[in-house]
């Protein structure tokens, strides 16, 4: 038996239940994870309300889309790993339906491990992937980000807004991030940030235009949505990309009112799953983040650690909006 997290109806945190169930043995193409660390993502808490891209088929429901641990047995069909082998489960290979990494020991497709670097801890080895994953495929690989441009973070506090804080250094292009108070300003700049726009405070349009020389980033990425689409889409520069990747203002992004005066800006929605899905995609971002984390230039920013058995109030501190990187819940056994 496995104490493992299900839900039994969708709503707020309360509903997520500790359960203790069967794991069952490894099919094809699958294998057993004995989790050690589980990352906490938005994408779980909008899945547990209900509110997720894709809907829940079925109660009870699992969660969770990021772990880390070692792996305890392998099923028919799975080659490059073995027994006792560290591990970390990527987001974006599979859906919450049919898997859920919130448990003790979990079944896990193959396809969607990496081999745990040498020196990467559980904690890290749960926290670094989807964070990294989405900044660098969609700033990278989709965008085409090179040495000396421009790239305006919202939700810069974010495990992904930090992440690519720190891809956008190594690149060789430069991370201005948006926040909303004061409060996380300097820890920002320490993560490495060239510039912090507080948005409560400054018009935000007008800064990026003036910290770029008038012409504008040519990347945004926007975790935030809403209303304030808007005044981000006004900072692109001409042929500059305006990314879309979540919605945590919870209110409806209106298509912004360009006109015919302004410069050639393009605005998509963006998903991790461009990459996961891609395997070419998939093995140049894999070694760019392994790269990252051997030489020291990319590490997981851990806000806090809860135990399993706090999962709930996990996701309320995560609802908070107080966090600075990446939740992270941790597994005795």
């Amino acid at each position: 038996m496995a104490r493992t997290v299900r839900f039994h109806e969708v709503g707020g945190p309360e509903v997520m239940r500790l359960e203790d169930l069967e794991t069952g043995e490894p099919g094809p193409g699958e294998v057993r994870i004995r989790v050690d660390a589980i990352g906490i993502n938005r994408a779980e808490a909008l899945f547990r309300g209900g509110r997720y891209i894709e809907p829940v088929k079925r109660l009870p429901a699992r969660l969770g889309y990021e772990a880390a641990g070692v792996i305890e047995a392998l099923g028919p069909q799975v080659a490059g790993f073995e027994e006792g082998q560290a591990v970390s489960v990527v987001p974006g290979f599979f859906s919450q339906n049919d898997y859920g990494m919130y448990a003790e020991r979990a079944i896990a497709p193959a396809t969607a491990l990496l081999p745990r670097p040498e020196g990467v801890d559980a904690v890290s080895g749960a926290a670094v992937w989807m964070p990294y994953l989405t900044a660098y495929g969609a700033m990278v690989e989709v965008g085409g980000m090179r040495a000396g441009d421009t790239v305006v973070l919202n939700a810069a506090s974010s495990s992904v807004g930090l992440a690519a804080i720190h891809a956008a250094n190594r690149v060789g292009a430069t991370p201005i991030a948006i926040t909303r108070t004061r409060a996380k300003k300097q820890r920002l700049i320490e993560e490495g940030a060239a510039e912090v726009i507080v948005s409560d405070e400054e018009d935000v349009t007008a800064r990026v235009l003036a910290l770029t020389g008038g012409r504008g980033a040519e990347y945004v990425l926007d975790a935030v949505a809403g209303p304030g689409v808007a005044r981000l889409a006004a900072a692109v520069a001409a042929g500059g990309t305006l990314f879309l990747w979540g919605a945590q203002s919870g209110q409806p992004t209106p298509y912004p009112g360009f006109d015919l005066g302004m410069p050639a800006v393009s605005m998509r929605t963006y998903k991790v799953h461009e990459i996961t899905g891609d395997p070419q995609r998939m093995r140049r971002a894999a070694a760019f983040v392994a790269s990252g984390l051997r030489s020291g230039a990319f590490r997981p920013v851990v806000d806090r650690l809860f135990p399993l058995e706090e999962i709930v109030r996990a996701h309320q501190h995560m609802e908070s909006g107080n966090q600075f990187g990446k939740i992270v819940v941790t597994v005795s056994h």
